[in-house]
């Protein structure tokens, strides 16, 4: 650790992946902030509008063909390895274990055999182990079985060989981001399509579960100070503060001038929607926003604790409605303006 501690940001060169993404390309604008430079691997087919302005360097290559990503890594002294398969619903669910899972092996053997100094591993919260009683922390353990869907299923198995990686020697760091809020956010994820469609006035009901809300500018920095800072083999919760849905949208219900929706929807109720809207879409070959996961996770209100990455780390977060403010600011600017121009 005192070795990563005494290089300065000016001598630093990292590899980015999924720089293209919401998380990753808070990680890479953190990364230029503080002097670094930046490499961001890129798929022929991504979408570069989170990364066109950006003083980096993009780099083709795919998570599993191991001889792009030593190309990507040469000469990088660290990795922020990004990049999953996030969605809660999904035709192929293969893709999830190829990209999360094989991906994630292909890419950190890569880094290990070009003697990377430091790797940051992105997990999720989604790999821990829920509590009713308060927030889960890192200690919250889990097993395969508690996984719900195919998405926790494959982040809690790439995970869990990135531990073990970490055991034999590879200097490797996790965090663990918990529903990250803010600018950037153009796929969108299941969470920020959450805050769209509170925006937008789609969201005329909701289930009584929780989340943990984190402006995404906070969990980049979190990811540079688990680079500098973190325990090999230690994982970090990123997060911010613990809200009930109710409490979300009525934040943002405040923010844009719009009435909360008041309809609480029982979880008995909301799963037979699920599974028709999943039906339709396979049926249409379309998506959905309402999955079975989905609501089967709505049973338990997703609260977690920083305090580990607050102690260890010096991590801080910003309010919950600084960051959904910054959500919705993005969301009504110029998201909406690239959908109308598209």
């Amino acid at each position: 650790m005192d070795a990563v501690r005494g290089h300065r940001a000016l001598d630093m060169k990292a590899l980015v992946t999924g720089a293209t993404g919401f998380v990753g390309a808070a990680v890479a604008r953190a990364l230029l902030r503080s002097g670094w430079e930046v490499r961001a691997l890129v798929r022929p087919s991504s979408d570069r509008r989170n990364i066109e302005a950006l003083a980096l360097e993009p780099v083709i290559g795919d998570l599993t063909d191991a001889a792009s990503l030593e190309r990507a890594l040469q000469g990088c002294q660290a990795l922020f390895h990004v990049a999953a398969e996030y969605s809660l619903w999904t035709r192929e669910p293969q893709r999830l274990y190829r990209n999360n899972v094989e991906g994630t092996r292909t890419l950190l053997s890569a880094a290990a055999r070009l003697s990377i100094m430091r790797i940051v591993y992105t997990s999720s919260v989604a790999t821990l182990g829920l509590r009713d009683d308060a927030p889960s922390d890192e200690m919250a353990t889990a097993s395969e079985h508690d996984m719900i869907g195919h998405y926790k299923r494959s982040k809690f198995l790439a995970e869990q060989w990135v531990l073990e990686a970490a055991r034999g020697g590879m200097p490797v760091v996790i965090v663990n981001p918990s529903a990250p809020v803010g600018p950037g956010d153009i796929k969108p994820t299941p969470t920020g399509r959450l805050v769209l469609d509170a925006v937008t006035g789609r969201m005329p009901a909701y289930v009584d579960t929780g989340l943990n809300i984190v402006h995404v500018d906070d969990v980049a920095e979190g990811h540079l100070l688990a680079w500098h800072k973190g325990g090999i083999g230690e994982r970090y919760i990123l997060g911010g503060t613990n809200l009930t849905l109710r409490e979300i949208l009525t934040i943002i219900a405040r923010l844009t001038g719009r009435k909360p929706p008041r309809l609480r929807l029982p979880i008995a109720a909301a799963l037979p929607i699920a599974y028709v809207a999943e039906a339709w879409a396979r049926l249409m070959n379309g998506e959905t926003r309402v999955t079975v996961d989905g609501v089967r996770m709505a049973r338990h209100r997703m609260f977690f604790s920083s305090a580990k990455a607050e102690r260890e780390l010096g991590y801080r977060a910003r309010s919950a409605e600084e960051a959904l403010q910054d959500a919705v600011r993005w969301f009504q600017g110029p998201y909406l303006k690239q959908r109308a121009a598209a």
